[in-house]
């Protein structure tokens, strides 16, 4: 049903270890090629990668785009992004920061009046280390739990109140843990500093001067415009088509359409420090005692070999995707799969990317 392959990218990110290795072997497409088929014969219906080795860049595919056809994964599809947007998101707050707007260790009632435990801060929900309960936790995302409310709008205020009708699950700043309801107060708080919406706003201060035509936030529209992947998993014990969703679900947290090229632009511009000031490119990069391996709205982490590699994975009802870069951006790689009927593990194949590209 594809729940192996969601499930697998959630963890992805926080799995790395080992030892490093000299960075002179250059990478290998066949094994590239190797390990998205072994993705899509586990796990996805379809896979779609690019990756870049100093100036080389190669994109390559596996699968299909649809159940039951013959149609190849376009290149150039667009999809689903997931948390990946918490990337944009916090490039955002942090502008906003360097233009004076907003302070990252203040607490989030000077801006948005009691919505929150007055000891949180902004940082600490860049930083998952708010303490708030993670709203999507209430939410069934399996096909057979999402299909009933698959098309439902949400509302940001709705998703935060799932979080804070109940406590704090540990006193902020004193624990890590991956939390999607701090990024939907950050979209409010972009919205309320910059008095238009976060759609407006990202794609002002980021789509656009950095020419991304073929990435969006969709607000509350279910479709995917453009060449794009299907995926499946199974409803009442029939497959079913779940590329279509209504993403206010997410929002600020995970909702970006996007292509693998339009990601290698964003990340790079980001990464080689062209969206922020220094103060500020150096508050992205810094990770703290209880947060040691994410920065804001960035994991910083070790290959299986020992390469630092930056960047953010994602996880949505049907896509998984993940875009991770060298700090010197030598060797970067953007991918995504579709999710599919079947219930193997696709770890190997993810691994054998990671360890290949990285290693």
């Amino acid at each position: 049903m594809g729940t192996r392959l969601l499930a697998t990218v959630a963890a992805f990110s926080l799995l790395f270890t080992g030892t490093a290795v000299a960075d002179d072997q250059q990478i290998d497409r066949k094994i590239v090629q190797q390990a998205l088929d072994q993705i899509t014969s586990t796990a996805a219906q379809g896979a779609q990668i690019r990756v870049t080795e100093g100036r080389d860049s190669f994109t390559a595919r596996s699968g299909t785009a649809e159940l039951g056809s013959t149609r190849p994964v376009p290149r150039s599809g667009r999809f689903r992004a997931g948390s990946i947007t918490k990337t944009f998101t916090a490039t955002v707050v942090l502008q906003l920061a360097g233009e004076g707007k907003v302070e990252l260790d203040a607490p989030v009632v000077r801006y948005l009046p009691g919505l929150v435990d007055a000891r949180i801060t902004v940082r600490q929900l860049l930083q998952h280390t708010s303490g708030l309960y993670n709203y999507t936790n209430a939410i069934g995302f399996q096909p057979q739990e999402f299909e009933p409310i698959r098309f439902k709008q949400w509302t940001p205020a709705e998703l935060i109140a799932i979080s804070t009708s109940r406590p704090l699950q540990f006193e902020p700043g004193t624990k890590w843990e991956y939390n999607n309801t701090g990024f939907v107060i950050l979209g409010q708080l972009i919205e309320k500093i910059t008095k238009q919406s976060y759609e407006r706003t990202v794609q002002q201060r980021i789509l656009k001067p950095l020419h991304l035509n073929d990435t969006t936030p969709p607000g509350d529209n279910p479709n995917i415009h453009g060449p794009h992947a299907h995926s499946y998993g199974l409803v009442n014990g029939e497959p079913t088509d779940t590329t279509r969703w209504n993403p206010s679900v997410f929002w600020a947290v995970g909702d970006i359409i996007t292509t693998t090229k339009d990601l290698d632009t964003f990340y790079a511009a980001l990464l080689s420090g062209k969206l922020l000031k220094p103060a500020q490119q150096t508050e992205l990069m810094k990770t703290t005692p209880v947060s040691p391996e994410y920065g804001l709205g960035l994991f910083i982490q070790k290959a299986p070999c020992g390469t630092t590699i930056i960047g953010h994975t994602g996880a949505v009802p049907g896509f998984g995707s993940y875009a991770f870069y060298t700090p010197d951006l030598q060797r970067r790689v953007e991918m995504s799969a579709t999710a599919g009927l079947g219930t193997g593990d696709p770890s190997p194949g993810y691994f054998g990317l990671l360890e290949e590209i990285f290693c």
